[in-house]
C-alpha cells in the first residue's frame, strides 16, 4: 500500500494498535498512538516494562508473532519516492526493507546471536545475505564493521582481525557482543535504526561508550535513530524528541528539552524522581506510584550532619566481617595456570553498615561476594564472621552458619525453581535448617514475609513465570530473609529492573535493614546506586580495591582515575526539579 510522496518525515505512525488475543481474551497492548520521525532525528521512547515499547517496534517491523495482531493503524516510511505502509507490505517487501533499510538492535544481545557460530559467519550473513560475494570481500566488510564499532583498531595486524572473527560468542563481554549487534545492523547502511534498550544492565562506562557510538555513527550517516529505554536520563543523553508511554499509550511527547524542565504527565514526572540523585542523599526513593496518588511526595534529604551521625553511630558496632588478604584464583582449562580474579583484598563491614561495592563486570566484584560466603574458595587470606575465622571451615562446619548470611542474585527469574511455588521456594530454607519447626509455623513465616516484602500471601500458591521482574525480585527477598539473617550480599539485585522498580526495591532494601538490623555488601556496577545505598564505599579494579571511604567523600572527591571515570559515565539527563 503507498500513498503520493510529499514532503514528509522518514516515518509516521499513525493510530498504531496492537492486541494480544488468547483463550477468547483481547488485551491492548499498544492503544491507537501516533508520532513522527525526522531524517537524522534520534527519538527516544520511555517507559517501564509492559508499556508497549518493544511491541512498538517489532510491529513496524512485523516481527510479532501469535497471540499478537496488529489491529488498526499505518506506519508510512518514505525512504525516497513514495510512502509505503510498513504494516501491510508483504513477507517480500519485507525481506528488501528489513536490514537493508531498517535494522533492529534487540535488548538481549546474547540470545540474538547463535551460540553455535562464530562472530564472523554471523557478520557474513548479514553482510551478504545471498551468499553471492567472495569470502575474501565480504571479511573485508565485517573488518571494517568491527573497526567501525571499535571492536578492532585499524593498526591491528590482519591476523588479530581474523581471529577475532573466529571467535564465537560466549567468548566476548556484553558491551562486546552489543558492538557485534549494532555492526550488523549496520552491515547494509540503513536509513533508520531501532535500538531495543542496548545498553540494559552494562556497566556505567560500556553504556556511554555504546551511545557515543550510536552518535557517532549518526552523525557518519545521517542516520534515523528509535532508541528505546526504560531510562529518561539514557534519553537526555542522546534523543532530540522523547515520547513516554503508560499502559500502551502516550501520555507525553515533545522535545528533550520540553519533556525533562517542564513534565506535564505524573508519569512522566515519576520516572524522571525515582532515579537515585547524584547531589543530595535521600532517605528514600519517590517511586512512580507516588506520583499518580493525588498528592505529589515530600522528598526526605539526609544532611551531611546526619550522616556524619550514622557513620559516629557505625563505627562504635562490633566488626560483622572481616576480611585480610584475600586472593581468589580460577584453574584454566587445559593449562597448568591460573587466573586471579581477587587480589589482596581487606577491609571491614560494621553490623548494620551497607558497604557498597562498584566496578565494571568481570573486575572480581561477584566472585569476593560469594567468597565472602565461602560458596567460593579462597586461595589464601582469611575471611572473620564475628570472631570466627571461615576461611577454612568444612561444609558441616559451615552449615550452621548459613542461616546468618544469606545472597540475592543478579537475576531472581534463574534464581527461582520453575517447578516450585513462590510459597515452596520461601519455605524451602525454613525445611532445610529448622525442621523440628511445624508445617503450620512455616507456614505463618511465609505469609508473614511474602506480605512484608509487598507480595499478596494469598498468590504463594503461584509459580515464579506468573510474577513481574520487581516482584520476583522481592520473593528472593523474603526468601533471603526467612532464616534472620545477619549478613546478606545483594549482587546486583537491581540492575535488570526498570527504573521504578527498581526504586521500590532499594526502599525495601533500607526499611528492612532498619527493621531486622542487617548488615548488606550492596554490589552494583551503578554508582549512583550504590551511592544511595550505602554508607561507605568500595572501588574494585582488576581485581583490586582501588579506592575506600565515606560513600558522599569518594563520589565529590575520588581519588583514583578508574573512579573519576565511572563517576563521569553516570548518565545524568536534564536538571528537572529540586528536592
Amino acid at each position: 500500500m503507498v500513498r503520493p510522496a510529499m514532503s514528509s518525515p522518514l516515518l509516521r505512525v499513525e493510530a498504531l494498535t496492537v492486541d494480544f488475543c488468547q483463550a477468547g481474551q483481547i488485551q491492548r497492548a499498544v492503544d491507537g498512538i501516533s508520532f513522527s520521525l525526522e531524517r537524522g532525528q534520534t527519538l527516544g521512547i520511555v517507559g517501564e516494562s509492559g508499556s508497549g515499547k518493544s511491541v512498538t517496534c517489532l510491529a513496524l517491523l512485523q516481527l510479532l508473532l501469535p497471540p499478537a495482531r496488529i489491529s488498526r493503524g499505518q506506519a508510512w516510511f518514505q525512504p525516497e519516492g513514495e510512502a509505503i505502509d510498513l504494516l501491510r507490505c508483504s513477507p517480500r517487501q519485507m525481506q528488501q526493507i528489513r536490514g537493508r533499510q531498517i535494522s533492529m538492535v534487540f535488548q538481549e544481545p546474547m540470545s540474538s546471536l547463535n551460540p553455535v557460530y562464530s562472530i564472523g559467519f554471523q557478520l557474513a550473513e548479514a553482510i551478504d545475505p545471498q551468499q553471492r560475494l567472495p569470502w575474501a570481500s565480504v571479511q573485508q566488510r565485517a573488518i571494517a564493521l568491527l573497526e567501525q564499532v571499535q571492536l578492532l583498531k585499524p593498526e591491528d595486524p590482519l591476523e588479530v582481525k581474523k581471529r577475532f572473527l573466529k571467535r564465537y560468542p560466549h567468548q566476548l563481554s556484553g558491551g562486546q557482543i552489543q558492538r557485534v549487534m549494532i555492526a550488523m545492523a549496520m552491515a547494509a547502511s540503513p536509513l533508520l535504526l531501532i535500538a531495543d534498550e542496548p545498553t540494559t544492565a552494562l556497566d556505567v562506562t560500556v553504556q556511554a561508550a555504546i551511545l557515543r557510538l550510536l552518535q557517532e555513527l549518526q552523525q557518519q550517516y545521517n542516520l534515523s535513530l528509535i532508541f528505546v529505554t526504560h531510562d529518561l536520563n539514557l534519553v537526555g543523553e542522546l534523543a532530540d524528541r522523547v515520547i513516554v508511554m503508560y499502559q500502551g499509550q502516550i501520555v507525553e511527547a515533545g522535545t528533550v528539552e520540553e519533556v525533562f524542565r517542564h513534565p506535564q504527565h505524573p508519569y512522566t514526572k515519576g520516572l524522571l524522581a525515582c532515579r537515585p540523585r547524584l547531589d543530595c542523599r535521600l532517605t528514600l526513593l519517590p517511586t512512580v506510584a507516588d506520583f499518580l496518588g493525588a498528592t505529589p511526595p515530600r522528598l526526605e534529604v539526609i544532611s551531611p550532619a546526619q550522616q556524619q551521625e550514622r557513620l559516629a553511630d557505625l563505627a562504635t558496632q562490633p566488626p560483622l566481617v572481616r576480611v585480610e588478604h584475600l586472593w581468589v584464583k580460577y584453574p584454566v582449562a587445559g593449562r597448568q595456570r591460573f587466573v586471579t580474579a581477587v587480589r589482596d583484598v581487606s577491609f571491614t563491614i560494621r553490623t548494620g553498615e551497607t558497604l557498597g561495592l562498584v566496578g565494571e563486570s568481570g573486575c572480581g566484584k561477584t566472585t569476593l561476594g560469594r567468597t565472602l560466603l565461602r560458596l567460593l574458595e579462597p586461595a589464601q587470606g582469611k575471611i572473620f564472621f564475628g570472631d570466627r575465622d571461615i576461611s577454612h571451615l568444612s561444609p558441616r562446619q559451615l552449615r550452621p552458619l548459613r542461616q546468618r548470611m544469606q545472597l540475592i542474585f543478579q537475576d531472581p527469574y534463574s534464581s527461582l525453581n520453575p517447578r516450585m511455588t513462590i510459597g515452596e521456594l520461601v519455605a524451602e530454607p525454613l525445611r532445610l535448617h529448622r525442621p523440628h519447626q511445624s508445617k503450620r509455623q512455616h507456614q505463618e513465616r511465609v505469609s508473614y514475609l511474602l506480605e512484608r516484602v509487598g507480595i499478596d500471601p494469598q498468590a504463594q500458591h503461584r509459580y515464579p513465570h506468573e510474577f513481574s521482574g520487581g516482584q520476583r525480585q522481592r520473593i528472593c527477598i523474603a526468601r533471603a530473609l526467612a532464616l534472620n539473617p545477619e549478613f546478606i550480599v545483594c549482587d546486583e539485585a537491581v540492575s535488570a529492573l526498570d527504573v521504578s522498580v527498581q526504586a521500590q526495591v532499594l526502599n525495601l532494601l533500607k526499611e528492612l535493614q532498619r527493621e531486622f538490623q542487617l548488615t548488606y555488601l550492596f554490589i552494583s556496577h551503578d554508582l549512583s546506586v550504590v551511592k544511595f545505598m550505602s554508607d561507605r564505599l568500595m572501588v574494585m579494579y582488576n581485581g583490586e580495591i582501588v579506592e575506600m571511604g565515606e560513600a558522599e567523600a569518594v563520589y565529590q572527591q575520588p581519588q583514583h582515575d578508574y573512579t573519576r571515570r565511572l563517576i563521569a559515565a553516570i548518565p545524568r539527563g536534564l536538571s528537572f526539579w529540586a528536592a
